[in-house]
């Protein structure tokens, strides 16, 4: 079974890559996923996720367990699975520390929907920054052609697009995190790169508690599509990913 540390490079590499969140170095933190080892130097790595490193740590504490790069939390954090059920945080009982709750509700990039100067890029970055899943059509090599629903905004709500074919990458000058995939596989989607395989149950956990924050989202948003339309001026927020 993949080990927690690895899992993580999966899904943290892709914005790693992009500059928007970890290490500088993203060259070491894929080789650490590579070779699948684990240091004081990978701890070091991962800490630097200021986004997900802290809900990886709140998940551990709040389940008992010790290490906030367990397998099991990890899968929570990233995918979902039954130890956010076991979690209360705080004042607000609904959010859980899940990537989606962190994409929807704790970034800015909701909250500039309404505007119509930030719609695009607020919406682009929503829907490739969540965790996203879908089912392989062809494996061409160095990139995977994988159908899957994007987000859409309907002028009052996120939800989810017809079924669309979008081509991803697989690995980085011919080294892969993931092994070769059949037509049909389910897979999980972070910006344009594979995460990992996904069981049934893994499916089902990642849509159930995306489904959820998206429900949360559009709550909030309701607030924000009220102040627009009032002629309030919107939140501004500095353009990050």
């Amino acid at each position: 079974m993949t080990s927690g540390a690895v899992l993580f490079v999966r899904y943290a590499l892709a914005p790693n890559r992009l500059g928007y969140c970890g290490p500088a170095d993203s060259d070491m933190f894929f080789q650490y996923g590579v070779h699948g080892r684990v240091d004081p130097g990978f701890g070091r790595l991962a800490r630097q996720f200021e986004g997900a490193w802290p809900q990886l740590s709140l998940i551990a504490a709040s389940t008992g367990t010790s290490e906030p790069l367990d397998r099991e939390v990890v899968e929570a954090y990233w995918v979902g699975n039954r130890l956010l059920d076991r979690i209360r945080v705080g004042a607000d009982e609904e959010g859980l520390p899940h990537h989606s709750h962190q994409v929807f509700r704790v970034y800015p990039w909701a909250a500039l929907l309404p505007d119509e100067r930030t719609q695009a890029q607020a919406l682009r970055v929503l829907d490739q920054c969540r965790i996203r899943w879908g089912q392989v059509v062809a494996d061409l090599g160095a990139e995977v052609v994988v159908s899957s629903r994007p987000l859409v905004w309907n002028g009052y709500n996120l939800e989810l697009g017809r079924l669309r074919q979008e081509t991803v990458a697989r690995g980085i000058d011919g080294v892969s995190l993931v092994g070769r995939l059949q037509p049909g596989e389910w897979v999980s989607l972070h910006w344009d790169w594979i995460c990992d395989r996904l069981t049934a149950e893994q499916v089902a956990a990642l849509r159930r508690y995306s489904a959820h924050n998206l429900r949360l989202a559009n709550r909030d948003l309701a607030t924000e599509v009220r102040d627009v339309s009032d002629g309030s001026a919107s939140r501004g927020y500095p353009a990050r990913g």
